[in-house]
């Protein structure tokens, strides 16, 4: 909806917005319980279908879930940017091309999304070149995700004294990569080198996600008797009640097992989580805000019914270890925190504001993209009409755009952009 006020006979339409896509995987919340669902409805104009699993919103020009600008004819927003290339800026257009160099997302997660990894660039040409069906493009992903409620995920691989312990302390897991893997990690010392302790994890890994179906699916039967057992007479470990719940969503599956060799992230509302190319993850519950360069390759081996490429993901992890860095943003004014992960193509900015505030949005020299989480409230620039905005609203700004929000209830929203120190 447009408000047109006094003395803006010349303003113009500045920002675009957007009509865009929805995913509807099976481990998404289902109907009305998820928020994907709701955005999806008031962006849309379309029915919930109660049922059915909303899992992912997307914005942005990716052709997997492309959005579309309203006031153009519903023209993508990818052949829209192609015919306003200026809309990115001299150094977006100069470093990416006339593309958006970043995918925007809300993710609602019901059970546990696989075990996977994202390939760096050159990994993603080679793939999308030999399998364009399953590997869509030819870029990396790094990601990020925010959290909106407590969310937890499977991040990178434990530290080597909890993988000592694992071995020692899961024999279902010793038993499957056997006794000269296991003693290959026990007699690991301070003196080896990083490269020979990688090598040792790499083996370990491969061997367990490599065993026959029999094998997982006795071990897994075994693990699951010997904890359920154990838990009449003590108080579980929150990594064995979590395994538990994996192995009810995924019988006799590995990735049940492998759980045990990943550090357990839970994320508080406002907290953010960053992922490099070629590391290892795995979103277990919860609704978050996710977003990343523009890609959809994703390599799988586990806690999936999708097509697997163990021998790909094995072979292309990092095998870091350690703890995951959790982001809790920079503030930029009294309502609004930045998140800079580590990666050129994105940043994220959290803005929550009580009724009757405004906060402003200096111009960028590159594109974004704002999303109206709750509430309501106008949104424009200083060349624009005024925007009424709400709940599902979905706004692309130009490179060089200032843009004012003021609620006239409580307002939550977000923004994406290219990363603050690209430029």
């Amino acid at each position: 909806m447009l408000m047109e006020s006094n003395g803006s006979s010349n303003r113009r339409r500045t920002l675009q917005r957007l009509r865009c896509s929805v995913k509807n995987y099976d481990w998404g919340r289902i109907g009305c319980e998820s928020r994907v669902s709701r955005l999806f409805s008031r962006n849309s104009g379309l029915h919930i279908e109660e049922g059915k699993p909303y899992a992912e919103f997307w914005m942005g020009t990716h052709e997997s879930g492309p959005s579309f600008v309203l006031e153009n004819g519903g023209l993508s927003l990818n052949s829209w940017i192609a015919k306003n290339p200026n809309v990115l800026g001299d150094k977006v257009v100069q470093k990416w091309g006339v593309n958006l160099p970043f995918l925007f997302k809300v993710l609602s997660v019901a059970k546990v999304l696989s075990i996977q990894a994202h390939p760096d660039k050159e990994l993603a040409g080679i793939l999308h070149k030999a399998r364009p069906d399953v590997f869509k493009d030819g870029n990396h992903k790094p990601e990020m995700a925010l959290a909106l409620t407590e969310f937890e995920a499977l991040c990178g691989f434990i530290s080597l004294e909890e993988f000592m312990d694992v071995l020692q302390n899961v024999p279902e897991i010793a038993e499957v990569v056997g006794s000269e893997c296991v003693n290959q990690v026990l007699h690991i010392n301070n003196k080896d080198g990083a490269e020979k302790v990688k090598a040792v994890l790499r083996s370990i890994f491969t061997h367990l996600m490599s065993a026959s179906k029999d094998v997982i699916s006795g071990a897994v039967s075994k693990l699951n008797s010997r904890l359920n057992m154990e838990s009449e007479v003590r108080q579980l470990t929150e990594k064995e009640q979590l395994v538990l719940l994996l192995e009810k969503q995924y019988p006799a599956d590995v990735g049940v097992l492998a759980t045990f060799l990943f550090n357990y992230v839970k994320l508080n509302p406002g907290e953010a989580l960053y992922l490099g190319a070629n590391e290892l993850h795995a979103y277990i519950h919860g609704e978050c805000i996710e977003c990343m360069a523009t890609s959809d390759n994703v390599v799988r081996a586990g806690l999936t019914p999708k097509d697997r490429d163990v021998q790909i993901l094995c072979s292309m992890l990092t095998y870091h270890q350690g703890f995951p860095e959790i982001l809790q943003g920079v503030p930029l004014n009294p309502y609004t925190k930045r998140y800079l992960p580590p990666f050129e193509e994105f940043e994220v900015d959290r803005c929550i504001l009580p009724k009757g505030a405004s906060a402003a949005f200096p111009a960028v020299p590159g594109p974004s993209v704002f999303m109206v989480m709750e509430g309501e409230g106008t949104m424009h620039s200083s060349t624009s009409f005024e925007d009424l905005v709400r709940e599902g609203d979905v706004l692309f700004a130009p490179a060089n755009t200032d843009v004012k929000v003021t609620t006239t209830s409580h307002l939550h929203l977000y923004r994406a952009g290219v990363n603050s120190r690209f430029f």
